[in-house]
Order: structure tokens, then C-alpha cells, then sequence
């Protein structure tokens, strides 16, 4: 299973830290896979669906 943290997601949307930070608090993103001590984590497959629905654009 492949892991995404904030600063990935970040680059994958290529939005600013502030932007991803809203991106990922939305209702409609996926849930975090988990919560660590250093932060939290999503399932790279569920973000990368997520991003297919809302944001096609960014599919290379």
C-alpha cells in the first residue's frame, strides 16, 4: 500500500501548503488511512481516485 502525507498531496495537486490543508479538511476527501505522531496519512489510491472525480485535470 502506498502512502500520501500532507507535503505529497501537496505536489500531487500542486497547490500551495494552505491550499492543501483546505483540500484535505473538505468533507468529500478521503478519510485519513491513519493518524501517526508526525501527522496525519491517506491511502495513495484513494487520494488518486479522489483527484480522478474532482480534479481529472491533474491526471498525467
Amino acid at each position: 500500500m502506498a502512502l500520501m502525507g500532507p507535503a505529497e498531496i501537496r505536489e500531487r495537486l500542486r497547490v500551495s501548503r494552505q491550499r492543501a490543508y483546505q483540500v484535505i479538511t473538505r468533507d468529500d476527501f478521503p478519510e485519513p488511512y491513519q493518524i501517526l505522531q508526525s501527522g496525519k496519512v491517506w491511502d495513495a489510491g484513494e487520494v488518486e481516485q479522489w483527484i480522478s472525480e474532482h480534479r481529472p485535470s491533474l491526471l498525467e
